[in-house]
């Protein structure tokens, strides 16, 4: 990664694809996650989701761009794996909170 992310964004990125509880440790305790038209609430719905997303494919997400838009940072990943469309950049709006991610939206 040719570029430096905060510390929550990059320990996302690490624990992505094999450990839904250290993903969901890189949130605050309210924070929100959007992904394919699902919100997901919590820590808790956050590790479950991330759980059942590492469950049905295995992939692998790199961050390829990172944008700071008015205060959230959106960083493209190249996405690939065992999942129809593969493979595919996904942009990762994040903001921040107290060093941690109080919100995230996945889109196309």
């Amino acid at each position: 990664m040719p570029f430096a992310l905060p510390e929550p964004i990059a320990d996302y990125f690490a624990a992505d694809a094999s450990d839904p509880v250290a993903v969901a440790k890189c949130f605050t305790a309210d924070a929100v996650v959007i992904d394919e038209k699902r919100t997901h609430t919590g820590r808790e719905a956050i590790a479950a989701w991330k759980a059942a997303a590492s469950a049905k494919y295995d992939y692998t997400a790199t961050p390829i761009a990172v944008e700071d838009q008015s205060g959230r940072l959106v960083v493209t990943a190249h996405v690939a794996g065992t999942f129809p469309g593969s493979p595919v950049d996904l942009r990762y709006a994040f903001t921040l909170s107290d060093d941690l991610i109080a919100r995230l939206e996945i889109v196309p």
